[in-house]
């Protein structure tokens, strides 16, 4: 049986059957005692059966007005409990957490992550470093910060890794006359080949993203020609931009200068050419509170933050 009772139905009930009247809990509760008399029968409406006696000298409860009441007052007290506790947690809500983050989650997801997290918890501060994935992971391993965010699974017995997004990577090239002839269709493999190279330092999990990207083309990352390596993909795309050559990037860090115009990008039909980003935590270590809400909600929002 499906029964919809109010809490306010319960709790005026409860109040009358404690105070043995009608008006002495309508004073209690601050509400008229027509309102009082009306939440009881909807209540016996409901549930088809006499809670409250009523004579000229007495207000008790019936036999099943006091079975309810043991089950009234438990709700009663849950609700009550259930206030308390979420006070308790607004205030803990408030601190700093420690975070990693390689280059990729850092500026291209953290931000939208945390405007909408301190929307909730103003109170809450970060303290983030920027590394390379092996070194957040490091970090992570050793106790350093609570939480990493990072674009490759570094071997570490001491860490857990839980998907965060996925992101497709992309061939970025100047926006020139040269590269616009390939617009709307793949990049050609041959040329590819023929091309210099912008990438990141081998410990990024950029590179090892492009790496086992272009090993799935048939292409050896060692024989290519790479004019620079450098530890920023925020560099990578400026000196594309200028003409230095061409790189291998995520789709959501090329977004910008491709929407203003500075470079080409060209996707990868197969949909194994994506990047998986990982949010990282020690193994045996219990989260702070507020680092574990965190962690919780950016988990939960992993499928809104995965590129399109």
């Amino acid at each position: 049986m499906d029964i919809d009772m109010d809490i306010k139905e319960l709790e005026a009930f409860v109040y009358v059957v404690e105070n043995c009247s009608f008006s002495r809990a309508a004073e209690l509760l601050h509400l008229t005692q027509p309102t009082i008399s009306s939440h009881v029968s909807a209540l016996e409406r409901k549930l088809n059966i006499k809670l409250i006696v009523r004579t000229t000298k007495e207000t008790y409860p019936s036999d099943a007005g006091k079975l309810l009441y043991k089950y009234a007052k438990e709700i009663l007290q849950v609700r009550e409990n259930a206030a308390i506790a979420l006070r308790n947690f607004s205030q803990e809500m408030k601190g700093t957490i420690s975070i990693a983050a390689s280059t990729v989650p850092s500026q291209y997801y953290l931000p939208h992550l945390l405007q909408d997290f301190r929307a909730r918890y103003p109170d809450i501060t970060f303290n983030i470093q920027m590394e390379d994935s092996p070194k957040v992971v490091e970090l992570v391993a050793t106790r350093s910060v609570e939480i990493g965010f990072c674009g490759t699974m570094v071997a570490s017995h001491k860490c857990v890794y839980q998907d965060f997004a996925n992101d497709p990577m992309v061939l970025i090239t100047p926006n020139t006359e040269k590269y616009q002839a390939f617009a709307g269709k793949p990049f050609p493999i041959e040329q590819l080949k023929e091309e210099t190279f912008i990438s990141r330092e081998k410990g990024s999990g950029t590179y090892q993203s492009g790496k086992e990207l272009l090993n799935e083309l048939g292409v050896d990352i060692a024989q290519l020609r790479t004019a620079v390596e450098i530890r920023s993909t925020e560099s990578v795309k400026q000196m594309v931009s200028e003409g230095l050559g061409v790189g291998l990037i995520a789709q959501s860090a090329a977004q910008d200068y491709v929407q203003f115009g500075k470079l080409l990008a060209f996707p990868f039909p197969d949909s194994r050419f994506r990047r998986q980003l990982y949010i990282v935590k020690h193994k045996n270590s219990i989260l702070s509170p507020i680092a574990q809400v965190f962690y919780d909600y950016a988990r939960k929002t992993k499928d809104k933050a995965s590129a399109k």
